[in-house]
């Protein structure tokens, strides 16, 4: 058995990517880095991580298992919240990450079932099948667009209140569709929702949102 600490550094390694260095862990978990190396040592030894001396760290197949589960069980429970319990989806977020390692097998299949095998939790984050196959969350964000894309919303980055309840007030949400109107040089992308409406977004807001281009056709 794996204690929740230790599944919480897997998940964080499978968010931040390959190559994982201490000193990003450290910044993504609010922890030293030396508690952090003690960590991945302990990790390591259950063949869960490979460390490249004087390098990053990688999940190998099983630690990267592991971490696709605890997604599942965080999602999954992000859904039935909002779903079944009518939580703002900027409440979700605290309460999963305290429930997804104490969740069983048989409760995880339940839920997936009350809510018809859901593909997205509330924020448009795909949510990992039960074959705990990674899914792919690879595209880009209101940070990479130019003026004059058309996007549509995919998913919101979850962890902050503020920026979710933010993005609601100004109608923002997974598959509303976007026009960037313009890029600051100074960090500012201002995008005209589906409603009108001119919102102005600093960077750090506009990276986390995730958004699929829509791409004009012709003939």
């Amino acid at each position: 058995m794996l204690s929740p600490v230790m599944e919480d550094y897997l998940k964080a390694i499978y968010s931040l990517g390959g190559d994982v260095r201490t000193s990003e862990l450290a910044d993504e978990l609010d922890v030293s880095q030396p508690t952090v190396t003690n960590t991945l040592d302990k990790l390591a030894d259950r063949g869960l991580v490979e460390r490249e001396k004087y390098g990053g760290t990688n999940l190998t197949e099983e630690g990267r298992t592991v971490a696709v589960e605890v997604v599942r069980h965080h999602r999954l429970i992000e859904a039935y919240l909002a779903e079944a319990l009518d939580y703002d989806w900027s409440e979700v977020h605290d309460e999963a990450d305290r429930l997804e390692h104490h969740i069983s097998e048989e409760f995880e299949a339940r839920v997936a079932d009350a809510l018809g095998e859901p593909e997205s939790d509330p924020h448009g984050a795909p949510i990992p099948g039960a074959d705990l196959e990674p899914p792919d969350e690879d595209g880009e964000t209101l940070g990479d667009c130019d003026e004059g894309d058309e996007a549509v919303v995919e998913s919101v980055v979850d962890e902050d209140a503020d920026v979710l309840r933010y993005l609601d007030e100004h109608g923002i949400r997974p598959e509303v569709a976007l026009e960037v109107e313009e890029v600051a040089p100074f960090g500012m992308v201002t995008v005209v929702t589906e409603g009108g409406d001119e919102v102005s977004l600093p960077d750090e807001v506009a990276s986390a949102v995730s958004v699929r281009l829509r791409v004009e056709t012709t003939g």
